[in-house]
């Protein structure tokens, strides 16, 4: 008997060991912490803290990031050194509503943001044009940054722009974006950026009841991208990204605009680094220019290398050993970290050149005789 399109579907995507994975993890995200957080005794050995609530919701959003850096980079060979600059459009627009929820309960008691409010602004610049309503602001997410992926992605591939110098004009249109944002008549608060947020969809956003819905939403979102991301890479679009990443001329030859195919999936890179950002900024309290900064940028390319490039479960991975131990290493040895990292991506590079998911297999080749790729 033949098993239904779904059933084919889901079976190309998971065996059962990973649906089964996926399902401990959605257990562990939907279920456990917030479980742990909510009903749990503060003095419980199995109490989950607020602030351990916030730092893997910030992380899983690190990882949808990385996520989207893996199928450019991994699965299309198109390294990107600005992706930064996404995730921060994508937290500005929420940022936006955000500052617009607090109402007058800022320092000045005044419709306007406390900074506009300093700054002797009468009315909101443009960029603000019905940032009060959640659905645009959700709009603004998506449309920003595959807006300017989109006319950036078209004139960069139509020329034939590949390798180093697209990853240092991607750097460079990222550090402009910063050098922009950092200008207080932008309209998006200066170095300071947004902060003291209030609210969310007109509930308190600092309740922990608040911060766990935020967590579980990041969590469903962080699923779905992997889910996504695997199924184009599964696809006969994986298969022609996969091509254009080991020999885009042969690709050309037979046939295949290759142009499209990169610019779809750089857009939808883009976008994903979008939604991560509006995740983000809820959670930590906070955007401002420093998250398009391009030592930011880099450190994405270093999560997905340290994890396994090309492989999805490794970007997510290298995300989460990075940022965990960055978290560690900036409160117990903050003038370290650097070095720290610095090392980490050194000795992937000459060790583990699979990456952290890719270490089993690197050292069962090396056993049996088999070269590393």
């Amino acid at each position: 008997m033949r098993a239904g399109p779904i059933a084919s579907t889901l079976a190309r995507l998971y065996g059962t060991r990973g649906w089964v994975s996926l399902g401990l993890c959605a257990l562990l995200l939907f279920v456990l912490v917030p479980l742990g957080n909510l009903v749990t005794p503060a003095d419980s050995a199995v109490h989950i803290s607020t602030y351990w609530v916030t730092l893997i919701g910030k992380i899983m959003c690190y990882a949808m990031v990385a996520l989207a850096m893996d199928l450019i980079w991994g699965y299309c060979g198109i390294l990107s050194l600005g992706h930064g600059l996404f995730f921060a459009l994508g937290g500005y627009a929420m940022g936006m509503y955000l500052m617009r929820q607090i109402g007058r309960e800022g320092q000045y008691k005044m419709d306007m943001p406390d900074f506009m409010v300093f700054l002797d602004w009468k009315e909101f610049p443009w960029q603000w044009w019905n940032s009060d309503q959640f659905w645009w602001a959700m709009l603004l997410v998506i449309a920003v940054p595959a807006l300017l992926a989109f006319v950036f992605g078209f004139f960069a591939f139509r020329s034939r722009i590949k390798g180093v110098y697209f990853s240092i004009i991607t750097q460079a249109l990222t550090y402009a974006a910063m050098l922009l944002f950092f200008r207080n008549e932008t309209g998006f608060g200066g170095n300071n950026g947004f902060t003291d947020f209030k609210r969310i969809a007109g509930i308190a956003i600092t309740t922990p009841q608040t911060r766990v819905a935020l967590f579980a939403i990041t969590g469903a979102a962080l699923i779905a991208t992997l889910l996504l991301a695997r199924y184009i890479v599964t696809s006969k679009l994986g298969r022609i990204l996969a091509a254009i990443r080991d020999a885009e001329s042969r690709v050309m030859f037979c046939g295949y605009n290759t142009v499209n195919y990169k610019l779809f999936i750089w857009t939808l890179s883009a976008v994903i680094c979008g939604i991560a950002g509006a995740l983000y900024v809820p959670q930590v309290g906070i955007i401002n220019p420093g998250e398009m900064s391009p030592a930011n940028s880099i450190e994405i390319a270093i999560w997905v290398a340290v994890g396994g490039r090309g492989t999805l479960v490794g970007a997510i991975v290298g995300a989460g050993v990075v940022n965990g131990a960055k978290s560690f290493f900036t409160q117990a040895a903050p003038e370290y970290w650097l070095y720290v990292l610095g090392l980490l991506f050194i000795a992937v590079t000459l060790f583990m050149p699979r990456g952290i998911v890719g270490l089993y297999a690197q050292l069962r080749d090396k056993w049996t005789g088999r070269a590393v790729a």
